[in-house]
C-alpha cells in the first residue's frame, strides 16, 4: 500500500511527472538488485526489467504509470477504511505497485521468468509509436502477458475496440440576436451525436457486453458569443464490440447526412482464447478470491493487451477491485491489492510445475 500511495502522489497526467515517476520506479527496482533498462518513445518512458532464469516459462507483467488529468487533491492519496483514494489508484497504479512487489519477490526463484514492462503513454490518443507496441517490437515477449487494468480480480478475456472520430458539421451564421435567421452548427452537431447513438451497430450486444460505448468527448464550435455558429466539430469515442467490424461502424456513421467524418484514432479489440493453458492457470489462482467464475468479464475500455495479441502472445487484463477510474472519486480496495499480489504469486509459482497444453 505504501508503494501504491507513493505512485499516486505523482501527477502523471503531465509528461515531466511521468518521467519523474518512471525514474522512481527504476530506482526502486535497482535498490532491490533488479536491473531496469529505460527507453523513450515520443519523449515518454518505457521501462523493462526481468528476473528468473532464461529458458523457463516466461510471463510479462505489463502496466502503465500515466493517468488522465485529475481534480485538485486527487494526487494527495488518502485512505478511508479499505479504500485508497487518488487518481490512478484503480487505473492502474495500485496494480502496478503490486506487480513491482511481485517481481521483486520472484527475483531469487529459478522456475519462471518474469518480465516487467511499464509504459508512460497508455492513456494517450496517439495512434502510432505507442509504448506497448515499442515493447513488443523490441522483442520484450513471453509465453503469456498480464496487463494490470482494473477488472475487480476477474480475468478480462475480451476488450472493446476503439474508433475515435471527429465529425465536422456546417451551419449558417447569423446575429446572435436573431438566431432564427441562421442554422446553428453546434445544435446540429448534437443532433448528429444522437443519430450515432441510434445507428444499428449501437443496438447490438454480445455475451460479455450489453452494448457498444459511445461518448461525446469534445465540442469545438462557435467563435463569438453574439454569433450563430456556422461550424462545429465533435469528437466521438466509439468502443465497438469484439465481433463488430469497424469498417461497418464507420460506414454507418458516414451515412449520416451533411457530416464530414475524420478518423482520429483506432485500436482493435482484444480477444484471448479462454482455453489457453496460461489463462486456465491464472483462473485457478484467481478462483480462491471469488464466489463465482473469475473468467467472465469483458473490458469496456481499450486494451494494450492487443500489442501482445497481434504477435501471437496470449494476453489478458487482470487487476484489483475498485471503482471510479477517470472520475472524481477513484479508489482501489487495499485488501484486494493483497489478494491481487497473492494471485500473481500463486500463478507464477504454479508455472514451475509445467503448463498443460
Amino acid at each position: 500500500m505504501a508503494l501504491a500511495t507513493k505512485l499516486i502522489g505523482y501527477d502523471t497526467s503531465e509528461p515531466d511527472a511521468v518521467l519523474e515517476a518512471a525514474g522512481f520506479v527504476k530506482g526502486w527496482l535497482e535498490a532491490r538488485g533488479i536491473e531496469a533498462a529505460d527507453d523513450e518513445i515520443r519523449g515518454l518512458p518505457v521501462l523493462r526489467a526481468e528476473v528468473g532464469p532464461s529458458g523457463a516459462p516466461t510471463v510479462v507483467l505489463h502496466g502503465h504509470v500515466d493517468v488522465v488529468p485529475g481534480l485538485p487533491g486527487q494526487f494527495d492519496p488518502r485512505i478511508e477504511g479499505d479504500r485508497l483514494y487518488g487518481r490512478g489508484a484503480y487505473d492502474m497504479k495500485g496494480a502496478l505497485a503490486a506487480m513491482l512487489l511481485t517481481t521483486a519477490a520472484m527475483r531469487d526463484q529459478d522456475r519462471v521468468r518474469v518480465r516487467l514492462g511499464i509504459v508512460g503513454d497508455e492513456e494517450s490518443e496517439e495512434a502510432a509509436e505507442r509504448g506497448s507496441d515499442h515493447l513488443v517490437d523490441s522483442g520484450f515477449l513471453g509465453d503469456f502477458a498480464i496487463t494490470g487494468e482494473p477488472t475487480d480480480l476477474q480475468i478480462g478475456v475480451e476488450a472493446k475496440g476503439v474508433l475515435a472520430l471527429r465529425l465536422h458539421v456546417g451551419g449558417v451564421a447569423a446575429h446572435g440576436a436573431t438566431p432564427w435567421l441562421g442554422d446553428n452548427a453546434v445544435l446540429k452537431a448534437h443532433d448528429v451525436f444522437r443519430s450515432i447513438e441510434s445507428l444499428p451497430f449501437a443496438r447490438q450486444s454480445s455475451e460479455l457486453f450489453d452494448r457498444p460505448s459511445i461518448n461525446l468527448g469534445r465540442i469545438l464550435g462557435g467563435d463569438a458569443l453574439n454569433k450563430v455558429p456556422d461550424r462545429c466539430a465533435i469528437d466521438v469515442d466509439i468502443r465497438y464490440l469484439p465481433q463488430q467490424d469497424p469498417a461497418t461502424v464507420l460506414e454507418q456513421v458516414h451515412g449520416i447526412p451533411e457530416v464530414e467524418v475524420q478518423t482520429l484514432f483506432s485500436r482493435p479489440p482484444a480477444v484471448v482464447d479462454r482455453n489457453s493453458p496460461y489463462v486456465r492457470a491464472l483462473r485457478d489462482a484467481a478462483v480462491e478470491h471469488h464466489d463465482g467464475e473469475p473468467m467472465s468479464v469483458g473490458r469496456d475500455g481499450a486494451s494494450d493487451a492487443v500489442s501482445f495479441l497481434r504477435v501471437g502472445v496470449p494476453a489478458v487484463e487482470f487487476g484489483p477491485v475498485g471503482a471510479g477510474h477517470h472520475g472524481p472519486q477513484e479508489w482501489v480496495s487495499v485488501s484486494s491489492l493483497n489478494a491481487y499480489r497473492q494471485t500473481l504469486d500463486t500463478f507464477l509459482r504454479s508455472l514451475g510445475d509445467g503448463v498443460d497444453g
